[in-house]
């Protein structure tokens, strides 16, 4: 049996490529590409005799042993008690918005730089959406400002529904001083890991501690199904919740019986037996990225005006992307020449993300802040960052060496 099949990312995901799976023969690229992707889709082997075995037992629909097979695989890569496959990540985000209870008027909080698709859920739902800074030292939430902010809207009686730090290009928040301030008040949180499958706080898989995490196994993660995404948590209640609502909210009748409207979030068996064959490589794939980065930040660093973003004691990156800032002051040219030499020599790259206090969706909504997600995003560039030979690695760096003007 022969596929192919075209794993391209969708949403926030780079440009995904034709990929053709032959059984028996390995599937990373054995030439240089012309052009070098961000993050593209890449596979282990076994996705083809996973397919075939599903295909072949008849279950296609998101119901059935291999989405179950999944789910117990997900449980097992987040340390976490209970998991939801879902149809993406940020149907994995609204699931957990709903069981939180946020509705119309609520507000939410998080983190400013990060996707869209962490905040839009609950703005589509009508809660209105504050935007908290960043730490220089992680690029993550800022927990003293949540602190301070935490403590004036008590005061004032205006605590937000929920509290939604980011694990940002597989760097994982101060997630136990987050969990610790909003236990303080009785807030929830709502951890988006979407970025950061295998990436380790404190030791312990990200997202775990929060009362949910929602993950990604969009074309351009670490690990993909060519879609999907998944909730996690140790809460039981939680998470049947999220599932009665990804089923449409059918309730147990020989007739479809509702008593609340509900989305059909399921992730299909055909998406979840990719999902299935891909996630026993994670810890290799977390490995590969390290190495990676590793390789440019010791090609690089050496250069005036570049540095790369910072790992904080608490936890190990997996690296999704790795990403640099560029001092114009210091290197002689700006973040987006760099991007512009890049895609000139068939490289993508692109800027970190705007901070969403920046973003015209959101024009009016209130933001506190320090200037540092405006500065990174100023300065930012996430580099290719999947598996790629060493030639390819080496277009990238001699492409960004070759931009400075010392």
């Amino acid at each position: 049996m022969a596929l192919a099949l075209r794993l391209g990312a969708t949403g926030d995901g780079a440009l995904g490529e034709n990929i053709r799976l032959f059984p028996g023969r390995p599937v990373a690229t054995a030439r240089p590409r012309q052009r070098i992707l961000l993050s593209p889709p890449s596979l282990v082997g076994g996705e083809l005799a996973s397919l075939d075995h599903t295909l072949a037992s008849g279950w296609i629909a998101p119901a059935g042993p291999v989405p179950e097979a999944f789910e117990a695989a997900i449980r097992a890569a987040t340390g976490t008690e209970q998991g939801l496959a879902v149809s993406s990540g940020t149907a994995a985000l609204h699931l957990g918005y709903r069981v939180l209870g946020v509705e119309r008027g609520d507000e939410v909080w998080t983190s400013t730089l990060t996707f869209v698709a962490t905040i839009a859920p609950a703005v589509q739902m009508g809660a209105r959406p504050r935007f908290l800074d960043v730490t220089a030292d992680s690029w993550t939430l800022d927990p003293d400002m949540l602190e301070t902010r935490l403590r004036q809207a008590a005061n004032k009686g205006k605590l937000p529904r929920a509290v939604v730090p980011v694990d940002l290009y597989g760097q994982s928040c101060d997630l136990d001083a987050i969990v610790t301030l909003c236990g303080r008040w009785g807030v929830p949180v709502l951890c988006d890991s979407a970025e950061a499958l295998g990436a380790e706080y404190h030791g312990r898989p990200v997202g775990k501690g929060a009362a949910l995490a929602a993950f990604s196994f969009n074309g351009n993660k670490i690990i993909t199904a060519g879609g999907g995404g998944a909730l996690v948590s140790d809460d039981a209640g939680l998470i049947a919740r999220a599932r009665h609502l990804a089923t449409q909210a059918k309730e147990t009748a020989p007739h479809y019986q509702h008593e609340t409207t509900g989305y059909s979030y399921g992730l299909s068996s055909v998406l979840a037996a990719v999902g299935l064959a891909q996630i026993g490589a994670l810890q290799d794939r977390v490995a590969a990225r390290r190495a990676v980065f590793a390789r440019y930040a010791l090609r690089l660093s050496d250069l005036p005006g570049i540095a790369f973003m910072p790992e904080p004691g608490w936890g190990r990156s997996s690296r999704w992307l790795s990403v640099l800032t560029v001092d114009p002051a210091r290197f002689g040219t700006s973040r987006e020449q760099v991007r512009q030499a890049l895609d000139a020599a068939g490289v993508e790259s692109r800027p970190v993300w705007k901070p969403l206090h920046l973003q015209p969706a959101f024009r009016g909504a209130a933001f506190h802040g320090n200037g540092v997600s405006g500065h990174l995003f100023d300065r930012g560039l996430c580099l290719p960052s999947g598996a790629m030979l060493p030639e390819e690695q080496d277009r990238v760096i001699d492409t960004i060496r070759a931009c400075y003007r010392g």
